[in-house]
């Protein structure tokens, strides 16, 4: 990865929405581009976020737990993700990584069976290629146990 941190615009994140929805389904279109907009802005605030890491956990984690589009923000979210990778220099093995692994951990977040700081964590850990120690096996162990009681609560209520 290089020093200088690459971003992307909004019309490239609506694009990619839009192609994720085309082929996946779902329903097309932005809930709050304002909210859009000024994440795409905050990210490029070294202040706030003055790492790489900062910045990828802010835009993942958002786009999917803020809900800026109609469908598919946990899609989105690790599609904006890959790319946002892509463009700062990272190898397809790792970008492919955080794909496989954001699939299901996205879910964890969202769902928050899974703690923001320990989503920090774990985006660290994918995106340098390191294993997952045994504390934080334990946290995705803990986080999907907590996940399936949520899902069980969630289907009585619906019967």
């Amino acid at each position: 990865m290089e020093d200088k941190i690459n971003y992307f615009e909004k019309d490239h994140a609506i694009k990619e929405h839009d192609k994720i929805i085309n082929i996946s389904g779902g329903l097309h279109g932005i809930k709050d581009v304002g909210m859009l907009e000024s994440m795409l802005e905050f990210i490029q605030n070294d202040l706030y976020y003055p790492s790489f890491l900062d910045k990828l956990n802010q835009l993942v984690g958002r786009t999917a737990r803020f809900h800026i589009f109609m469908d598919g923000n946990k899609r989105t979210s690790i599609v904006l993700g890959a790319y946002f990778l892509k463009i700062n220099g990272f190898t397809s093995d790792v970008i492919d990584y955080f794909i496989v692994e954001m699939e299901n951990i996205i879910v964890l977040l969202v769902d928050r069976a899974l703690t923001e700081e320990d989503f920090y964590d774990l985006l660290g850990l994918i995106i340098s290629g390191a294993p997952y120690p045994e504390s934080m096996q334990l946290v995705l162990y803990n986080a999907y146990t907590t996940f399936a009681e949520n899902e069980k609560v969630r289907g009585e209520h619906k019967g």
